[in-house]
């Protein structure tokens, strides 16, 4: 993975998001001849994916009838440091500014950057993982509510919190590896795919239904879990507790950008442009009728933004610069 590198005074793109659409816009840009800078507020290129579903099959890549979520984030850094893009990560974007013919950043450390062109790839926006009322106190000591690498959780007893598809494929991704997992669910009923449940069950997750976690226990670390069973109490070993109870997201600081929004998403023309000018977006952000949230569409709507920030940078280039393999 690359490294953080300190702001740049100038790019011609920036591009707010390092997720897929993010990734391969920097390609693409790269492959236009423009130089690019990435922000996430996230330590490592991948969004969503590299956060919440590293070991996820993705379906959805033309060419690949599945690719694991880091496999596939690993290969879009590759491709995109052909051009060597400046990533600045762990920080947040917090303020635009129109100077000029450009466009100038601000962020939360202080620093700022300009460019020809903004590019918002910022997926479902900056996302805070919902609570677990019971591990107050407990993060950061036993209480995750991502997985990155499941290898660093081998031998422990896992107690997974949830009944979506995340919490089912921590569970998955977690068993091969755990002493045990368990996961603990407050209904009857799951979110969650029905042939993903089963494939836990298949192998070797005890689920419990109908439980609530109602206090964690130990010393420095986790080292228990308590949970009520209709009405029962039951204590379970645990020295990883996944809390994947879903998360709020938000766009934040890009509302008030002057950019024309719906629902959490940002509004966008054909070109992808949004309703200020040299802002454009991709990806899950954007909108439009009849949008499809893939990650192949995000993949299409970032070199469709490229495109036509190229020719807006440099009125004399066409808009097709022809095919990759010629």
């Amino acid at each position: 993975m690359p490294r953080d590198v300190p702001a740049v005074a100038r790019v011609d793109v920036l591009v707010i998001g390092a997720g897929p659409s993010g990734l391969f816009a920097a390609y693409y840009a790269g492959f236009r001849g423009l130089s690019v800078a990435l922000i996430d507020t996230l330590a490592e290129p991948g969004g969503q994916v590299a956060t919440m579903y590293p070991e996820k099959f993705i379906h959805d890549v033309a060419g690949l009838s599945a690719i694991r979520g880091r496999d596939l984030v690993t290969a879009l850094v590759a491709q995109a440091g052909q051009y060597h893009p400046t990533y600045l990560l762990g920080r947040r974007a917090t303020q635009l500014a129109s100077v000029g013919d450009e466009l100038e950043v601000g962020m939360a450390d202080e620093t700022a950057i300009r460019a020809g062109a903004l590019l918002i790839t910022a997926g479902i926006g900056g996302f805070t993982p919902r609570a677990l009322t019971a591990g107050k106190g407990w993060e950061g000591r036993g209480l995750v509510f991502f997985v990155p690498d499941p290898d660093e959780h081998a031998g422990k007893d896992v107690v997974v919190v949830g009944g979506g598809d995340s919490a089912l494929d921590w569970a998955i991704a977690l068993s091969p590896i755990a002493r045990s997992v368990r996961l603990v669910h407050r209904r009857h009923t799951f979110r969650a795919h029905a042939a993903t449940v089963q494939k836990a069950r298949e192998l070797g997750v005890e689920i419990i239904t109908d439980a609530e976690v109602t206090a964690l226990r130990g010393d420095v670390q986790v080292r228990e879990c308590e949970i009520t069973v209709d009405g029962c109490s039951r204590v379970l070993p645990a020295q990883l507790i996944v809390a994947a109870l879903g998360f709020i997201a938000e766009l934040g600081p890009i509302e008030n950008w002057g950019v024309k929004t719906y629902r959490r998403t940002i509004v966008v023309d054909s070109t992808m442009k949004t309703t200020r000018e040299r802002v454009f977006a991709a990806g899950d952000v954007a909108h439009y009728p009849g949008k499809v949230r893939l990650i192949a569409t995000g993949f299409g709507e970032a070199a469709t933004a490229v495109n036509n920030i190229a020719v807006l940078l440099r009125p004399d280039e066409h808009l097709f610069p022809g095919h990759s393999s010629g």
